[in-house]
């Protein structure tokens, strides 16, 4: 880690000529900064759903629409997650968003007890 740092910090001191190409540098050590690679996991994807009902309610809604999101990229076909960010979409008035996740969520759960009042929510949005 010593010499990462004095690599970066001699770097950093040379002029923008000197300096070497980015492909050079040593990588990132956040793994937060890394791309997630995503398997289907039910667990996970029930938690952002859990936490984006928080986000939700307290009127995030754009926090909301990033953690139902996380949730249908852990599992792809949780309906309850693709609901959700239909309304943190309807809050964040992107009727765009709203639209393709309710398409989903219908697409998931044609028999679902609210599949009518969502068929005539998406109508509205078309029209």
């Amino acid at each position: 880690m010593a010499a990462a740092f004095a690599f970066a910090l001699a770097s950093f001191a040379q002029t923008p000529a000197q300096r070497p190409p980015v492909s050079q540098l040593p990588p990132e050590e956040d793994a937060g900064e890394a791309p997630k690679d995503y398997v289907f996991n039910p667990v996970q994807s029930k938690r952002e759903v859990e936490v984006g009902l928080l986000y939700l309610h307290k009127g995030n809604f754009k926090a909301a629409a990033s953690r139902f999101t996380e949730a249908t990229r852990w599992n792809d076909g949780n309906a309850e997650a693709w609901l959700h960010l239909a309304e943190a979409e309807e809050k964040k008035k992107n009727p765009k968003g709203e639209r393709a996740a309710l398409q989903k969520y219908l697409e998931l759960a044609p028999e679902a007890r609210n599949t009518a009042e969502v068929r005539k929510r998406l109508g509205k949005l078309k029209g």
